[in-house]
């Protein structure tokens, strides 16, 4: 029998999903462990997507996106993101892991190699591995305030290095970085000569820290910018998400995507359009919300004793509880799953920086989340 490709065999399975998995054939599960905001979509985005299925809007669009969504994005990166770019650097995919995706395959020949965040995403050393490049991890520690070091970053670099990757807001820490931070980052690229993949999927929901795009301050060119309206406007299951380019790359990001999707389907793009030209409502109550969510239960965590990483952003939170998990999280994960009824994300889903961590999702309900964290150990039980 033939065998499946050896890229395909490398991608590690999610073990969020696996606690997701399992957690949806048990009864009376308290569910933190995937970003799943709960907040009903804004009626005129559904309106719009649900009038473009109506009037048989179902045709292709061009492969980079609807002239009209790709505009609107425009006005929206040179208002809230505070940079100018021409829309035909501005290209529209299926949700912010294919921007992702996309990203990378524009960037990593197989071999090379990418600069990635441990603790990050699971899709920041799944989508590498598909394309038979090498993710490298750079260590985030909480002594630094897991914030990247420029020392261990050099540390990293070998010549097939290609890629840096930058996570802010951070997922799964919550971690902000200043622009300070951002320009340091920018720097090492150049010395390097790196591309840089930024990942700003939640770029509205701060609370500490101002957000900075890593594009605003790129002078040469080198940064690829990931967003998505998944977690902005709560349309998860909407699928889109856009891919800014630096300049020349539109031929080849559209050859590309003929390859994989085509193009998203338009009734969703539309959709997107009114939900960046519409009220904003959403976005300002959500974030309220999360902010409202991680106060509370940081204060719960502080009663109980249970260290953690305050998140500046985002709407998670970063939990140890090395003094229960006995150096195995993922075990120790299941086990509170299967007992207490309460789902979390094994911080090893997310590197192996996060063994002895886990990470908890702070945009559902206020009381289910509150009851979640009174289920877990104390440092003295």
């Amino acid at each position: 029998m033939p065998q499946l490709s050896a890229n395909a065999l490398a991608i590690p399975a999610s073990g969020i999903r696996r606690i997701y998995e399992l957690a949806s054939e048990l009864d009376d599960v308290i569910q933190l462990s995937i970003g799943e905001p709960e907040r009903p979509v804004a009626k005129h985005i559904l309106d719009a997507g649900a009038s473009a299925w109506n009037a048989d809007v179902t045709h292709y669009t061009p492969n980079s996106g609807m002239a009209l969504l790709r505009s609107a994005i425009a006005a929206k990166l040179e208002r809230d993101n505070h940079y100018r770019v021409d829309d035909d650097q501005i290209h529209v995919t299926s949700g912010g892991s294919q921007a992702l995706h996309m990203a990378m395959s524009l960037t990593l020949t197989a071999g090379d190699e990418i600069l990635i965040p441990d603790p990050g995403y699971a899709t920041f050393t799944m989508i590498p591995r598909l394309l038979g490049a090498v993710p490298v991890p750079y260590h985030l520690a909480a002594e630094e305030e897991f914030q990247p070091s420029i020392s261990h970053l050099e540390r990293c670099i070998t010549p097939r290095t290609k890629v840096l990757l930058i996570n802010s807001p951070s997922n799964p820490l919550g971690v902000v970085f200043s622009a300070e931070k951002l320009t340091e980052l920018l720097q090492f690229a150049a010395r390097h000569d790196l591309w840089v993949i930024s990942d700003e999927v939640y770029e509205y929901f701060t609370f500490s820290r101002a957000f900075t795009s890593v594009a605003s301050l790129d002078t040469d060119g080198r940064v690829f910018s990931v967003y998505s309206v998944s977690k902005t406007y709560g349309l998860t299951g909407g699928r889109v998400g856009y891919l800014v380019t630096p300049p020349g790359v539109a031929s080849t990001f559209r050859a590309a995507q003929e390859a994989t999707v085509s193009c998203v389907n338009a009734p969703a793009q539309l959709a997107v359009v009114a939900a960046l030209d519409g009220p904003q409502d959403y976005v300002h109550e959500a974030r309220a919300h999360y902010g409202a969510n991680v106060e509370a239960a940081c204060a719960t965590l502080d009663q109980r004793g249970i260290p953690y990483q305050r998140p500046q952003g985002a709407f998670y939170i970063w939990i140890d509880v090395s003094h229960v998990s006995g150096g195995d999280v993922a075990a120790w994960a299941e086990h509170f799953l299967l007992t207490a009824r309460v789902a979390v994300a094994p911080g090893v889903a997310f590197g192996q920086a996060g063994e002895g961590w886990i990470r908890i999702c702070a945009a559902g309900k206020t009381e289910p989340l509150l009851e979640a964290i009174k289920r877990l150990p104390s440092v003295t039980s």
